[in-house]
């Protein structure tokens, strides 16, 4: 009956498992059981798959190990080498052996409609979506994380002479715009050379548009880009973007600018900021920019509108539409003529999540099918080249109003179907969250990851992609998870179980299309802070450049529910060959400082 009471604490030191012993022996001098720079280079070059490699990085590496177990500088002498601990020391850390390419490698000189973009949903809310704070905090924290859009939703204050960051018609506590824009200025790139995106929820008066105007010229200076033409005709790239701030949001009504009233008529772009959002969920089709359960209607009386508002009919409202640089478009006539390419211009449509599900259903089973063909009818008469929405356009996806606990919905939806700004909010946590933050653990974590070739065009045969159809297998990706390491300086002893060690097992699955989708464990290894489960799995992939690698970690717990050890995801696409600590990262997304898997990957 006290059996659990006999079980004691103890810290196994880590084995070295047998196929890094193996590995080991291959490529060191047989006999003297020590690795040279010439030979670690050899395992970098064939084993690892480092083709470019050079001696120079093996050299780097041996010294780094030196200098953190021994504390022996070596730098510029070749004779030193390493034991198989050292090797295995090596192999264990994620900074000199991470499984993913820690720079920008892909083409960053494509529109930014080619582009998956890291985006915030109400990015200043720092709990809830009902009674939470709101703080340039939460704003902060995207930034330094690689988010590239943030979302500010501006109110007039109480007052009406100045203006509020807030979740209207709520009870959240409002921040004041400039604080916002200030740590935007401060923060936008500490991360990320590339553009930030700032969507602004607008339901301001003209003269507090006028303010917003002087606000961000003031902040931003020569980093914000905005467009000399009424409309762009193409987005530029993020190379060309590098360290811009760049303003989104539905540009103010004709009626606003008396003064350049001979464009009316000419720019489609242009509606009403002030018009009704249907909050409906029938309607939820045939609605405007945002739903999100609140309706943004505002309705300015006539004797509210104090002379400077008067002014701002012929001064301010021109220079704030002058500085929205991608116009919001609304729906018009229904998703089928929102969905009608502008042979001159590019705008952002956004969808509510629940949206893009109808229009899966409601536009036959292939929405990106329906994107091409919808706009290759409508413009073809027209000499449109490329028919695809999405293709020069962004089309921005965000949550149900009815996520109040600010939980967030499957990301992959959005991407497979070719949304390129799938707005999360970054405030929460869980699963959802996790695929969000291994997506864009990609291309170096510079918040901008280039669309696969197959959303932006037809296959060789013609063919439009359809992510409910099951493809060939194009891949098979092997995990071998030999170990793992670094609970037992992260948490205390008894955080697991108050009489024993943990006993750990891992989730090893795939998120992605749905012929790919799966999720498998290891076995339970008990009482031990360093399990070695030494176990493979396989997946075949279909569609690998939307495939994700989901790992996780779990303490067993026979009589409650198991607890959390730890998670990570990574982009398949992204993977290096070889042996590879993977660090694991807590719910919310933060990193472990010392918890990390030893894993192998290979693509068959």
């Amino acid at each position: 009956m006290f059996k659990c009471f006999t079980r004691k604490f103890k810290f196994n030191e880590t084995q070295v498992p047998s196929d890094i012993r193996e590995a080991f022996a291959r490529f060191s001098n047989e006999g003297t059981n020590l690795m040279t720079p010439d030979q670690l280079l050899r395992f970098l070059v064939e084993f690892q798959g480092e083709i470019g490699a050079k001696i120079r990085d093996a050299e780097r590496i041996i010294e780094r190990i030196m200098q953190r177990r021994y504390h022996i500088h070596v730098m510029g002498k070749r004779n030193h080498a390493i034991t198989v601990e050292d090797f295995h020391y090596y192999l264990f850390s994620d900074d000199l052996n991470s499984p993913i390419r820690s720079r920008v490698h892909q083409d960053m000189t494509a529109p930014l409609s080619h582009y998956f973009i890291y985006t915030g949903h109400n990015s200043y809310l720092t709990g809830n979506q009902l009674s939470s704070d709101c703080s340039d905090f939460p704003i902060i924290k995207a930034l330094q994380r690689g988010v590239r859009v943030i979302e500010l939703d501006v109110w007039p204050n109480p007052s009406k002479d100045d203006v509020y960051v807030l979740h209207g018609r709520t009870l959240t506590t409002p921040v004041p715009l400039i604080k916002c824009l200030r740590s935007i200025k401060e923060y936008a790139f500490t991360a990320s050379p590339y553009p930030v995106v700032i969507t602004l929820e607008d339901h301001l008066t003209p003269g507090l548009q006028a303010k917003v105007a002087e606000m961000v010229t003031q902040t931003f200076g020569e980093m914000l880009f905005y467009s000399e033409s009424v409309c762009l005709e193409e987005f530029p790239s993020p190379e060309a973007l590098m360290y811009r701030v760049i303003l989104s949001t539905k540009p103010p009504k004709e009626y606003l600018e008396t003064n350049i009233s001979k464009e009316k008529g000419k720019d489609s772009c242009e509606e009403d900021a002030w018009g009704k959002e249907f909050s409906d969920l029938r309607d939820v089709l045939e609605a405007g920019d945002k739903t999100d359960g609140y309706s943004s209607e505002h309705n300015q009386d006539e004797e509210d509108i104090d002379d400077c508002d008067r002014r701002s009919r012929q001064l301010g409202a021109p220079e704030y539409k002058r500085l929205i640089a991608i116009h919001a478009k609304k729906y018009k006539g229904g998703l089928k003529e929102s969905l009608k390419i502008d042979i001159d211009k590019v705008g952002r449509l956004s969808l509510s999540e629940q949206a893009l599900g109808k229009a899966t259903l409601h536009h036959g089973n292939n929405l990106v099918s329906d994107f091409i063909k919808l706009n290759w009818y409508m413009n073809s008469a027209a000499g449109v080249s490329d028919s695809r929405f999405t293709h020069k356009n962004l089309l921005r996806v965000y949550p149900k109003g009815t996520r109040f606990d600010s939980s967030n919905y499957n990301p992959l939806i959005g991407w497979m179907h070719g949304c390129q700004m799938v707005a999360f909010n970054m405030q929460g946590y869980g699963r959802s969250l996790w695929l969000m933050q291994g997506m864009f653990r990609s291309n170096g974590g510079c918040g901008y990851v280039k669309k696969p070739d197959f959303l932006m065009k037809e296959d060789q045969h013609n063919q439009l992609f359809d992510p409910k159809v099951k493809l060939l297998v194009k891949k098979t990706l092997k995990v071998r998870v030999y170990m793992g390491n670094g609970w037992q300086l992260d948490f205390s002893p008894t955080h697991f179980d108050s009489y024993s060690p943990p006993d750990f097992y891992a989730k090893i699955g795939i998120a992605g299309v749905p012929a790919d989708v799966s999720m498998q464990k290891t076995n339970i290894i008990l009482d031990d802070w360093a399990p070695v489960w030494d176990k493979e799995f396989r997946f075949p992939l279909t569609v690998p450049e939307l495939a994700l690698l989901r790992i996780e970690v779990h303490e067993y717990d026979l009589s409650e529910k198991d607890d959390f050890g730890g998670q990570t995801c990574l982009p398949v696409w992204e993977l290096r060959p070889g042996i590879r600590a993977v660090p694991l990262f807590n719910h919310k997304g933060e990193k472990y400082r010392s918890v990390k898997l030893l894993v192998q990957f290979q693509f068959v």
